[in-house]
């Protein structure tokens, strides 16, 4: 749902007061006329764009430079963005005019943002910061915070965008202003999971933004007020806040808010138990889907569909949702996984551009001192050899950081930041390989699948820092039931895998049972709390499904279903032609 700011912004938000005429007058107030009508009269402001074109003659280097930077904004905002980068970067790249190329710049981090060019977007934030210092103008100052905060969040940084607009909201922001930074403080907050923790600000958010006039923001910050509502349990003044408001949200016509908000109202009515109201709003909310893009609240409407058919217990339909759930959810990690890695390859990149400068200044000096050398006596010639010592072994520890930092960033595309196993990519990636050579190998594997039973309740009861830390124990006990060879992964949320490479159906049924008792005797009294952990597990076998790892899959999940409906805590397995009961689930 994050694109929407990126776009709000680019449109939205004046870049604050322009330089002082250094000549054409007349030049001069059709600039600042231009200005003040771009994003509230466009039909006018082209009209303006032709004047200042015709008269271009009369006009200075820096005159000529900001209408250079107008015919960008006017390309970007009538949705030609390929456009509107390149002109912005030509104006960029040949200005001298410090304010002209952070114009410039934090045009095309709002543009390449909205166009999904991340590692792009990144290398011109980092160009737009490093002349900050440069400039004077607050409101200007505030657009460059504003773009920078934004892409932060798309690629996961929402430390570095909680930064960026508090800067903005210690800088005298006007209200408007304080509005999207507002906006962008949230939204870093809930990434952060430490939106609960800020209720005051919550309602200052939505009281700032009604006062700027500005609909959208408001009602994103009270859909996030209602997710909060919600976690606290209060389910109902939740659902009311929303609905009391919803033909205001809907009057905005905007996807991404209106499909977040009723994805929140399909999740809020499930867990009541209105399963009528939960599909009716899921499907509204998957209505939105073309404006909301790969986001959380889609793949939350997905779900919630799968679940209420599952409650009604029509398998044909809840199937069909959980194919479109998984796509969904798969989408989604895939394309927060691509964010923070473009983040990744791009401070990469930085870090070895400055390297390689330092190495580079160190090469210059180098060749300084040969050019002394050759006047020097043998000594000199000694010391000559000496440096080159120390700069191939500078070259050495270089190159050494530059494959442990590529290393890294892999490792962390393929793990879980939370329990520290792989995430859903990387086992499904490590499980079709196993796959396929087990069965060149002619090799039987067991696939299990397991879910935290009532896990809900324990993030309600207890809180999210204690859900996390059960997921954690979890990972850990399961990890020490798998042998060496087993690849133990998690799917998302509280839902986990492992494929099993040579076991059959009742060896992988005993590790299952092994790992369930392992799970129950989680001892939680260090989170300060005493509650049981429990799961439900599906367990299924390539002799009964074959070696294809998403009908493994299928197979595993429906047992895990069963495992559910039978009262949970328990292990079922899936048999040679359909649904087979296992053994009793024993202590």
């Amino acid at each position: 749902m994050r694109h929407w700011f990126a776009a709000a912004l680019a449109v939205a938000m004046l870049f604050g007061a322009s330089p002082r005429a250094t000549a054409s007058p007349a030049f001069e107030a059709m600039l600042r006329q231009a200005e003040a009508v771009r994003s509230a009269d466009p039909q006018q402001f082209n009209a303006l764009l032709g004047e200042l074109n015709a008269s271009v003659g009369s006009a200075s280097q820096r005159q000529r430079d900001e209408l250079a930077y107008l015919k960008a904004y006017q390309l970007s905002y009538s949705g030609r963005f390929d456009l509107g980068i390149e002109a912005a970067r030509e104006l960029f790249d040949r200005s001298e005019d410090a304010s002209v190329r952070f114009r410039a710049a934090a045009l095309m981090v709002n543009s390449l943002a909205v166009t999904r060019d991340f590692a792009q977007g990144v290398r011109y934030m980092n160009e737009m910061l490093a002349l900050i210092d440069q400039i004077e103008d607050p409101e200007l100052r505030h657009h460059g915070w504003a773009a920078a905060g934004t892409i932060s969040n798309f690629v996961g940084r929402h430390e570095d965008c909680q930064r960026f607009a508090e800067l903005m909201l210690a800088d005298q922001p006007n209200p408007r202003t304080a509005c999207f930074a507002g906006a962008l403080l949230l939204e870093s907050l809930f990434g952060q999971r430490k939106l609960a923790d800020r209720p005051d600000f919550m309602a200052g958010q939505i009281d700032r933004c009604i006062a700027a006039g500005e609909p959208v923001m408001t009602n994103y910050a009270r859909a996030y007020q209602a997710r909060v509502m919600s976690w606290h349990g209060d389910r109902n003044e939740a659902a009311a806040l929303l609905l009391r408001h919803l033909p205001e949200i809907e009057a905005t016509r905007y996807p991404s808010l209106i499909g977040f908000v009723y994805s929140t109202l399909a999740e809020i009515a499930f867990s009541g138990g209105d399963y009528a109201q939960a599909d009716n709003f899921a499907r509204r909310s998957i209505a939105q889907a073309s404006g909301m893009g790969n986001s959380a609240a889609l793949v939350a409407a997905h779900r919630v569909l799968y679940e209420v058919a599952l409650q009604r217990g029509d398998n044909a339909a809840a199937l069909a949702h959980h194919i479109n759930f998984a796509a969904a959810d798969k989408a989604y990690l895939d394309e927060v996984s691509a964010r923070a890695l473009a983040y990744q390859q791009v401070m990469a990149e930085t870090r070895e551009k400055e390297q390689a400068i330092e190495l580079l200044n160190r090469e210059n000096q180098l060749l300084q001192l040969r050019e002394q050398a050759s006047s020097l006596s043998a000594r000199n010639n000694q010391l000559l050899l000496a440096l080159l010592a120390v700069m191939l072994g500078a070259l050495g520890v270089w190159t050494w950081r530059t494959r442990r930092s590529q290393q890294l960033f892999r490792r962390l595309a393929e793990t879980d930041a939370l329990t520290g196993i792989p995430n859903r990519l990387s086992f499904s990636r490590r499980a079709e390989e196993a796959l396929t050579l087990s069965q060149r190998n002619q090799e039987e594997v067991g696939l299990v699948m397991f879910d935290l039973d009532e896990f809900k309740s324990i993030n309600d009861r207890f809180g999210h820092a204690t859900g996390d830390w059960v997921l954690r124990e979890v990972a850990r006990a399961c990890s020490e039931v798998c042998r060496r060879h087993d690849i133990l992964g998690r799917l998302g949320g509280e839902e986990f895998a492992f494929l099993l490479v040579g076991c059959d159906l009742a060896s992988s049924v005993a590790l299952a049972q092994a790992c369930r008792k392992r799970i129950a005797a989680i001892d939680t009294t260090p989170t300060g709390q005493a509650f049981t952990v429990t799961a439900s597990f599906g367990v299924a076998g390539t002799r009964a499904c074959g070696h294809d790892f998403l009908t493994l899959l299928s197979r595993a999940d429906d047992a895990l279903y069963q495992a559910k409906h039978a009262g949970r805590d328990r292990v079922r397995t899936h048999g040679a032609g359909d649904l087979a009961l296992d053994a009793a689930a024993t202590n």
